[in-house]
């Protein structure tokens, strides 16, 4: 019974599908590592009761043999026999012929008897060796879907850190990327142009006082001029009056022709 169960064992995780599992499973690192743990487990077990199948097959086989090889000493005895019960017979003993020929009968029943036990134990010795053949079979399937477990598990070990050192990659190169305006150079940079256009700004507003100031001068400059004429003209003593250009010709003269 326990021979067939771990033989059924044995068929089902041969015949398993390791990317059908993988696909369903929630975490397939963590379902790998058990699956190897178990795939290991039972192969110890299965090659536990296969080497003791093997063995009680061994004793089978040499329980055979041994009946054969009697049956072939009985039949040696049984014709040893029977040859000297002729041979007394031939002398005109035909007490020792006869007990003679009872031995030889004898010999041939007990032959009987171990070729009987060697037939009985012959179908037994078939099947265990159909199921030995088997085992040793998925014992194999096993092995082989037990380094495929392996390399899976190696292969998706090796897929993790390499997706891992990634993203450690993509985080250090973001960090430090001048276009990304959580960076510190990002700021500082902004730090720096908002302080560029403050000094600008400044130089624009000192430029623009500059020139109000330069025009406050002219403004002051000409109204003195116009003062001082004024000021001769009422004294009698009109000072010689400076070249007047098209430019500087008031706007309405008609106020001088009524003068």
């Amino acid at each position: 019974m326990a021979k067939q169960s771990i033989f059924g064992r044995i068929a089902q995780l041969a015949k398993a599908n390791i990317n059908a599992l993988l696909d369903q499973a929630e975490d397939p690192q963590k379902m790998l590592d058990q699956m190897v743990r178990d795939y290991t487990n039972n192969i110890a077990e299965a090659e536990s009761a296969v080497a003791q199948t093997i063995g009680n097959l061994r004793m089978l086989e040499d329980d055979y043999n041994q009946d054969v090889k009697t049956a072939a000493d009985w039949g040696n005895k049984a014709l040893a026999a029977s040859r000297r019960a002729d041979e007394f017979r031939s002398a005109g003993d035909t007490v020792d012929a006869t007990k003679f020929d009872n031995l030889a009968k004898v010999a041939l029943q007990r032959q009987i008897t171990s070729e009987n036990e060697a037939k009985a134990s012959a179908p037994n010795i078939a099947s265990q060796t159909d199921v030995v053949e088997k085992l040793k079979d998925g014992l194999t399937q096993m092995k082989y879907k037990l380094s495929e477990l392996s390399s899976k598990r190696n292969e998706l070990i090796a897929r993790a850190k390499t997706a891992e050192a990634q993203t450690q990659v993509h985080d250090a190169i973001k960090s430090i990327d001048i276009l990304d305006p959580t960076s510190e150079v990002s700021r500082f940079e902004d730090k720096i142009r908002r302080e560029e256009a403050k000094v600008r700004g400044l130089n624009e507003l000192a430029a623009s006082s500059l020139d109000a100031q330069f025009n406050s001068l002219e403004d002051l400059g000409e109204q003195t001029e116009v003062e001082a004429r004024l000021a001769a003209l009422k004294a009698g003593s009109a000072p010689a009056p400076a070249a007047i250009t098209a430019a500087d010709a008031p706007v309405n003269e008609a106020d001088f022709d009524k003068l």
